[in-house]
């Protein structure tokens, strides 16, 4: 099974769209976006609670603002988590949910507010222990099959999750977001970054800067050496290092300032291995055994 590939070096994730203030203006937006496009950066993550869903109808209002936009865009998007951060005595309890009739009505709803024909990869957010797989898994295939996603994934599964959902589907599971950085290597000693690689999932890093954390300490003086000698930036350095795994995980990168996202375009594409293996200790206070 081959895994899909992104074709970037990193995707530009959303989850903080909503909360710059001059991208409310729809023109604004679609600059942004084209500017985007035009450093080869054409995928963008989103998810149904990125700002109560404010997220994908900025978005969208971009995109009807510029239509010719919309057909040069990749989409990325996820839903499953239900009652999001509600609000003290309202009543309502957060939870997950990939019930057929819930997941459907998201990607519906996502297609609405993003103003798209397709959402070209769609992704379960959380697992949902009570998931009928079979129940699911069909939804997911009559929805690929419907031309309203191209394909399906899963978010923050571990293999057994994702493994239950594939079993009970007849298209392949081919994307995987979970949390990776150099702060965050648990999936590569756990067994479950081998376990997507193994079962063909392309993996996405989502906080591969650990929000800021990677900066600080020995990860970050690590960070600042190896810039000075490949002539690049922290940043940069630590989203190759990400790259440099196997399968080349594309990391989701959450800042929309076009000069970090230029700074991050200049970085490397993987690095030599003993850089990799010394930001490794550094991170861990130890070399390997």
């Amino acid at each position: 099974m081959s895994a899909v590939t992104f074709d970037v070096p990193f995707i530009l994730g959303m989850m903080r769209l909503h909360e710059a203030r001059t991208m409310h203006d729809p023109e604004q937006l679609a600059n942004w976006i084209e500017a985007r496009l035009e450093e080869g950066l054409h995928w963008f993550d989103h998810a149904d609670i990125y700002g109560s869903g404010q997220g994908e109808t900025l978005f969208g209002a971009a995109l009807r603002a510029r239509p010719a936009l919309a057909k040069r865009v990749k989409i990325v998007t996820k839903a499953g988590i239900a009652n999001d951060n509600p609000a003290p005595d309202s009543g309502k309890v957060k939870h997950y949910n990939a019930s057929p009739a819930y997941l459907n009505g998201a990607i519906d709803a996502s297609l609405e507010r993003l103003n798209v024909e397709r959402l070209d990869h769609f992704l379960i957010h959380r697992p949902d222990l009570l998931m009928n797989a079979e129940a699911t898994g069909r939804a997911l295939d009559d929805a690929i099959a419907a031309g309203k996603i191209g394909a399906a994934g899963v978010s923050n599964h571990l293999p057994s999750q994702w493994r239950r959902l594939q079993g009970a589907m007849h298209q392949h599971l081919s994307a995987n977001q979970i949390e990776l950085s150099i702060a965050h290597t648990a999936p590569l000693f756990d067994g479950s970054f081998d376990d997507l690689c193994t079962d063909g999932h392309a993996p996405m890093a989502w906080s591969p800067l650990a929000g800021g954390q990677l900066m600080q300490g020995p990860i970050g003086d690590c960070l600042d050496q190896w810039a000075t000698t490949l002539n690049t930036t922290p940043n940069g350095i630590a989203l190759a290092w990400l790259r440099s795994l196997p399968n080349s995980p594309v990391p989701v990168v959450g800042s929309v300032k076009p000069e970090r996202i230029v700074a991050m375009l200049n970085g490397p594409a993987t690095l030599p291995r003993e850089a990799w293996y010394e930001l490794l200790e550094a991170a861990r206070g130890h070399c390997v055994a």
